[in-house]
């Protein structure tokens, strides 16, 4: 980090302390050379993470999104809105613990399905319908059997 000043490439940390949202760390700086004090500003680097779709056009991750389709699956069921908001952030935790820059929509999906099943087979079988894109009767009447094996 270079002085604001004077330029010069060294300087010693004088206070560190995190901003009030915790997203990053303030740090006064003192320069070795002029002596003046300086800001700076430490974060994360976001990596944005694209989610290839079924037909292979790609758009960025959208928390919301899985939200929005949990919501559908769990509506009159008793299934809280923390919950629902546990599973998007496991999942996109998940996700960026990867370290990957793409992923497919289908595993995200899976990922879904994995957590509903365990916290209500109604929502679960909503969301697999309409995910799985079920043709008829007896596609939706696999999958309940599907799940009534794995119990």
């Amino acid at each position: 980090m270079r002085c604001p000043y004077c330029s010069y490439e060294e300087s010693k940390v004088v206070d560190s302390r995190s901003t009030d949202d915790f997203a990053a760390i303030r740090r006064r700086r003192e320069c070795l050379s002029c002596g003046k004090r300086y800001t700076t500003y430490e974060k994360l680097e976001d990596i944005p993470i694209l989610v290839i779709k079924k037909d292979q056009s790609r758009e960025n991750f959208n928390k919301d999104k899985i939200i929005s389709g949990l919501i559908k699956a769990c509506q009159k069921r008793p299934v809280s809105r923390a919950q629902i908001e546990e599973i998007a952030s496991d999942i996109e935790k998940a996700i960026s613990n990867k370290m990957i820059s793409e992923i497919k929509s289908d595993l995200i999906g899976e990922m879904i399905m994995d957590r509903l099943k365990d916290i209500d087979e109604v929502a679960y079988v909503r969301f697999a319908s309409v995910y799985r894109q079920f043709k008829d009767i007896n596609t939706f009447l696999q999958e309940i059997e599907r799940l009534m094996l794995n119990k």
